[in-house]
């Protein structure tokens, strides 16, 4: 739950420019967050070197790869029936292989292979570099499976091949794994556990980056605060680590301080927060410099204390709250965005209300909120038993839904009258002669095209707005061009 997932971009397919004297093709879709796009571009990689071009026609395809999610329930399914889909036409094209990448394939290895019978290889999220092992195994007409953990693979030596991109904002991961056990959760099972990329791999990715035209980076990982380099290693090691090690450690706050130095006229961003890492440190680091962007994703997933610690959230409604207070004294213009979670196992109507007191409390800019999915796999799903009637779920999901609805606009309105900078991403969905791009805040912002182009860092006159968008007029380049 913690990582949103853009239902737009689900199923999209990869298309790279390489070699046309390649002769195998590659089909590879993605599903899910941000996180699993980010390993699209490293097994893109990968594979371009061992000499596959990708093609967007399925009927063209040598291999079929799948990169999939289990975060919820509708992922999976969708997959699933690709996964059909593809099966079906393996019938006419017998040489096809298709393989399951990420996180359903560690999940559902066995079943995959063994039961259904429906892939010819599963690859989990620390195996990509194996693949091309593992495609000599299904060529010699073996299965082939791979979903090891590792406690080391961070992929930091791999120049990820750029993929549904603008050429203007990109990723970087430096985190992999999870190690807070929310039991609602399946990312520890599935990502194994948290560890660190190595910072100057990160500084030469931004720089790369940044030579090559991009203007925004998002900092990746499935909780970003607790991000810490102390030579390698899983976090939950650290304790262990030497004197030395410790002195020198770098955390969260010190790596997005290194970051902004290093390319001060690109914009910073980054995801997800957790409330429990999150620090003043980072808070204070934001403020302190201009080009990291003035927003946070912080996901509350409930505002009953009760219901937080079922979730094995730890922390209280209460700190959450002295986090917020603390975000917006000392970054006033900060927006704040959640995830939530409706329906949770055992939630009663009081502890429904305390969630609707704790979007009034914060007033969130925008947020993703869902009714609650059981993941196998889960400690949830061990422990806790299904038992609020989906009716309820839906109910209490729309209450949330509504009065966040409420917020977005009354925080979009705050915008009116004030000048601020918007970098151009692209054409507006509703106008071809308007352009789309976002603030500081990440509030998408709609202004007339005139003589700007996409990558551009322009002032713009906020002059209107809906619950999700600002509209103004460009009165000038920002000093970022």
């Amino acid at each position: 739950m913690e990582k949103t997932i853009d239902e737009s971009i689900q199923g999209t397919t990869v298309s790279i420019e390489t070699n046309n004297n390649t002769s195998r093709k590659l089909y590879l879709e993605s599903y899910g967050c941000a996180m699993n796009f980010a390993d699209s571009e490293v097994v893109a990689s990968i594979l371009t070197k061992e000499g596959f071009c990708t093609t967007q026609r399925l009927q063209e395809a040598d291999l079929v790869l799948v990169n999939t999610c289990s975060i919820r329930d509708k992922a999976e399914q969708t997959v699933r029936k690709r996964l059909e889909k593809f099966n079906a036409i393996k019938k006419n094209r017998p040489h096809l292989k298709v393989g399951v990448l990420g996180c359903m394939a560690e999940r559902l290895k066995s079943k995959f292979l063994e039961e259904e019978k429906i892939v010819d290889m599963v690859v989990g999220p620390d195996a990509y570099k194996d693949l091309p092992n593992l495609i000599q195994e299904i060529d010699d007409g073996k299965n082939a499976v791979n979903v090891i953990l590792s406690k080391e693979e961070t992929y930091g030596d791999i120049a990820p091949v750029r993929l549904h991109t603008n050429g203007v904002n990109a990723f970087v991961s430096i985190t992999r794994g999870c190690d807070n056990m929310c039991t609602f959760c399946v990312v520890p099972f599935t990502r194994g556990r948290e560890r660190s990329r190595e910072p100057q791999s990160i500084l030469e990715e931004v720089n790369d980056l940044w030579s090559k035209g991009y203007k925004e980076i998002t900092l990746l990982g499935q909780n970003v605060d607790s991000y810490l380099w102390y030579g390698g290693g899983l976090r939950k090691d650290f304790d262990n680590a030497s004197t030395m090690q410790k002195a020198t450690a770098v955390n969260f706050a010190s790596l997005l301080a290194t970051v902004a130095e290093a390319q001060p006229k690109m914009r910073i961003r980054f995801s997800t927060s957790n409330p429990q890492d999150m620090t003043l440190e980072v808070i204070e680091t934001m403020a302190k410099y201009k080009n990291i962007c003035k927003h946070i994703h912080l996901p509350v997933q409930s505002g009953s204390n009760r219901i937080l610690k079922a979730m094995n959230r730890l922390h209280t409604i209460e700190e959450y709250f002295t986090l917020i207070d603390n975000i917006r004294k000392i970054i006033p213009d900060c927006s704040i965005s959640q995830d939530m979670i409706a329906g949770f196992p055992t939630e009663t109507e009081e502890d429904h209300q305390d969630t609707l007191k704790a979007l009034e409390y914060v007033k969130y800019d925008f947020g993703y909120m869902y009714a609650y999915s059981e993941r196998p796999g889960t400690m949830a799903a061990r422990k806790l038993e299904d038992d609020i009637p989906n009716d309820v779920k839906q109910r209490r999901l729309a209450e949330i839904i509504a009065l966040q609805r409420d917020h977005c606009q009354y925080r979009t309105q705050a915008h009116i009258g004030k000048t601020e900078e918007v970098l151009i991403e692209g054409t507006s969905k509703k106008s071809e002669s308007e352009w789309m791009g976002r603030n500081s805040q990440s509030t998408v912002v709609v202004f007339p095209k005139e003589n700007y182009k996409i990558g551009d860092f322009v002032n713009v006159k906020i002059e209107d707005c809906t619950s999700a968008t600002l509209k103004g007029k460009a009165v000038g380049y920002s000093d970022n061009n």
